[in-house]
């Protein structure tokens, strides 16, 4: 199968994984080393491969000193320059000439320790560390208990080179000076770490190839034990250390596969029936294997937990299909197991393989292409949408809250042997799926009403106050009574009074 999907994926420039349905984009062209080295590449890399990885680390670091180096210069030029015009203008009056020039010496060699202090720290300091912890107490690889695990592979180590003659005890000298090196080197940062795990992978490899003329088969063997060695003595100082943040990692990825328990196999396009018994009997392996990858302390043994969880899912799609499967329905399948199982200390185990694997092994064969494969997987999830699900961004955030959760399998489609109440279970699930849309349309129209009365109260509100505004109310002061017709006759006020009516009996 591994052999059919390598083809595969090297004689098409463009595997596209997105149906009508969903929106999974991912290239198998994706999976190698952007350089175009042909290795699968990595995300942790950059997409290269770890080759052309550490070529351009080494790029960059060399870079960096330069400039590091460049500034450093340039900085004690200027404070030389600084203090020796300062000091001109008032050596009269402080110092004499000699005493000036001694300070000025002083001065000059105590910044010149000070740099080559800043670019030699870390050594140094590791150094001092290390001799005060020998002086406190004894080496760790001494007088610490080691566990069941480390005794006997150390013995199997030790068994092995037996086989080798002259080149094992060479192997083991070298062994036991790199774990010796390391121990001094805690101090150093985890990227550093696992560049000195990849020189001495490299170099052990050189020797047994040309100086020792060790056969190719025999040598991928040495160098499985010879990881198998030193990763179960180094595991408990460099797996999740906690100058990094890959605990934090951990924790958001299993945050966000929690949030994502209601996808199902049919929104990712997943050929998988679980409804088979032999299915669903591969699928439960799958996940025992990806959860299992935690529980082992080599690289190499987690990339073989990878691999036999792809495997089983191959064999699921298979079965179900009853024809070989394609790379088309491996990855969607495999997201669904990770969601599903949710492994622990996911990224932990990602970056832990990535650091201090084997390189050869990410580079080619099928623990890279699964390995690589699962990356993949782990970066969709992260990055999973309503577009990636073929879901509208409302149903995706309701879904996301926890609010609702999708339609529920009907009954109808139920095989015959399933029992009455697993059904009715599904149709009560389905029922109050159903009512709880409704009260949440009825909450959101209700809603919707209020707005529009507040709205149209203050739309009320705000005319009336332009047209007070517009057309303001002007108030006249109260006019004058009316008087009697004749008030105003000063001249004739002689004159009789006005008639009255009289009553008359006839």
């Amino acid at each position: 199968i591994f052999l059919s999907l390598t083809r595969f994926s090297l004689n098409r420039k463009k595997m596209n994984l997105k149906s009508e349905r969903r929106g999974i984009h991912v290239d198998q062209s994706e999976l190698l080393c952007k350089k175009g080295c042909g290795y699968y590449g990595n995300p942790a890399w950059q997409g290269f491969c770890s080759k052309c990885w550490r070529e351009e680390y080494h790029k960059a670091r060399q870079k960096q000193i330069q400039e590091d180096w460049e500034l450093a210069e340039r900085l004690q030029r200027e404070e030389e320059e600084a203090y020796a015009s300062s000091q001109s203008t008032q050596g009269a009056q402080s110092l004499t000439f000699s005493k000036f020039e001694e300070k000025k010496t002083n001065e000059k060699t105590r910044k010149v320790t000070t740099v080559k202090k800043f670019f030699t720290a870390s050594s140094r300091t590791g150094a001092k560390k290390a001799e005060i912890q020998e002086a406190k107490a004894p080496s760790p690889s001494i007088n610490r208990q080691a566990s069941i695990e480390t005794d006997r592979v150390s013995k199997e180590f030790i068994e092995f080179l037996k086989t080798y003659h002259k080149p094992g005890q060479d192997i083991y000298k070298q062994c036991k000076l790199f774990l010796d090196t390391m121990n001094h080197k805690r101090d150093l940062s985890i990227e550093e770490q696992s560049e000195c795990a990849q020189d001495f992978y490299q170099n052990v490899a050189e020797k047994l190839q040309t100086r020792w003329k060790v056969p190719p088969e025999k040598v991928e063997k040495a160098m499985d034990q010879i990881e198998k060695y030193i990763m179960t003595r180094q595991y408990k100082y460099v797996f999740c250390p906690e100058t990094t943040d890959d605990e934090k990692k951990d924790l958001a990825v299993q945050k966000r596969i929690r949030a994502l328990h209601w996808v199902t196999p049919q929104m990712l396009c997943v050929p998988v029936n679980e409804e088979i018994p032999e299915v669903s009997d591969m699928v439960v392996k799958a996940i025992t294997d990806i959860i299992e990858m935690d529980s082992k302390r080599v690289p190499r043994d987690k990339l073989a937990c990878i691999t036999k969880c792809s495997k089983h899912i191959f064999n699921a799609i298979k079965i179900t299909k009853n024809e070989p499967a394609s790379a088309d329905d491996f990855l969607p399948t495999l997201i669904y197991i990770v969601l599903k199982g949710n492994p622990p200390r996911l990224q932990s185990n990602i970056q832990y393989i990535t650091r201090f694997c084997n390189p050869s092994r990410l580079m080619t064969g099928e623990d890279g292409y699964y390995f690589t494969n699962l990356c993949c997987a782990v970066a969709f999830i992260e990055k999973l949408d309503a577009q990636s699900l073929n879901l509208s961004q409302e149903d995706f955030d309701r879904f996301m809250t926890g609010q609702t959760s999708p339609k529920k399998q009907e009954s109808d489609s139920f095989s015959p042997d399933v029992c009455l109440g697993v059904k009715q279970m599904y149709k009560n699930l389905d029922l109050l799926s159903q009512l709880n849309e409704r009260q949440e349309r009825i909450v959101n129209e209700a809603k919707k009403l209020e707005k529009d009365l507040i709205d149209w109260t203050d739309g009320i509100t705000k005319e009336v106050q332009d047209i007070v505004e517009k057309y303001p109310l002007e108030i006249k002061p109260k006019s004058q009574a009316l008087a009697a017709i004749d008030s105003e006759n000063v001249e004739n006020d002689k004159l009789p009074p006005p008639l009255q009516p009289q009553v008359y009996a006839g």
